[in-house]
């Protein structure tokens, strides 16, 4: 069972409704490349955050928790439960710590040049900087995500402190919700081997195609939303610079190092409660039942 359909079995014994915490999902369009969720998988379970923007907007995590706020509370006002679902660990902490980000300054002058600064001289310069005055936030953020490396030399600027002391700060606040906060795990070797395995299907799906006619609608890997794995590994071949062989094995890898950067993310988090597929047999309804059992426990506690 994955997460999709465990979100939704926990729906239906919880009177729940699901919030996603994907940030491609919640683009239109963008279906087969983030394993979007049909509305015959959702059986009816009110789903929130999907298909909700245009792929040509920026979708960060500020925009996220705002979203997933309103979203929660329409929930709420409706007598049932949400259900935070998604891969997205920095958003899921955003949203459960409630984290700060009063602090950004939205389009300043700032990052507008650090923007034009990232055209002229690429990541690996912006990476570097990053890493002289904010050594910490540079080992946690990929050079590629521009976006990020971007936001904290920002933040560094206007307040003179790095951004990993600040994220430290919000990270050690105690959650405003009664929550259980759930990760699914499975041996590594298994892991990969079903990574691989859902880019084969997707190509079969007809994920070439969907990149491409996004690419006939003016996206390419500058838009924030092709910046998705499977999706910018893709124009190089649409635009006859690589085979796609080489491409599909980029995806592979990249998805891999992805769910592992994840996993990384998550066994930081000190109120994870670890779901290891292998000790409950890979038995679904064992694993759904201890995971009902566990909220029910934390209720009564608080």
């Amino acid at each position: 069972m994955g997460k999709t359909k465990l979100s939704i079995q926990l729906a239906k014994a919880l009177n729940g409704a699901i919030v996603s915490a994907d940030c491609m999902q919640v683009y239109r369009q963008l279906d087969i490349g983030s394993a979007k969720v049909t509305p015959e998988e959702m059986e009816g379970i009110p789903h929130y955050l999907i298909d909700c923007m245009d792929p040509r907007e920026d979708f960060d995590v500020a925009r996220f928790q705002s979203m997933a706020k309103a979203a929660m509370e329409e929930i709420y006002a409706q007598g049932k439960l949400p259900i935070i679902t998604g891969g997205t660990g920095f958003y899921i902490q955003a949203l459960l710590k409630d984290v700060d980000f009063s602090e950004s300054s939205g389009e300043s002058l700032i990052r507008r040049r650090l923007q034009e600064e990232f055209a002229q001289k690429g990541p690996a310069a912006l990476h570097d900087r990053l890493r002289q005055v904010d050594p910490k936030a540079a080992e946690e953020i990929h050079p590629n995500n521009t976006k990020r490396v971007i936001r904290a030399l920002e933040f560094f600027e206007e307040t003179g402190k790095p951004i990993s002391d600040h994220n430290h700060e919000q990270k050690e606040k105690e959650s405003p919700y009664t929550c259980c906060y759930f990760v699914l795990n499975d041996d590594r070797s298994l892991l990969y081997e079903r990574i691989n395995k859902r880019v084969d299907l997707m190509i079969e799906a007809g994920l070439v195609e969907e990149v491409r006619g996004l690419m006939e609608q003016g996206l390419d890997e500058s838009y924030l939303s092709m910046k998705g794995i499977g999706y910018k590994e893709l124009f190089p071949y649409l635009r006859g610079d690589m085979p796609l062989d080489a491409c599909i094995e980029t995806i592979k890898m990249e998805s891999r190092r992805y769910a592992k950067r994840q996993l990384t993310w998550f066994r930081r988090e000190k109120d994870v409660i670890w779901v290891n597929k292998q000790d409950f047999a890979y038995d679904e309804d064992k694993i759904l039942a201890f995971m009902l059992d566990t909220w029910k426990n934390k209720c009564k506690l608080t």
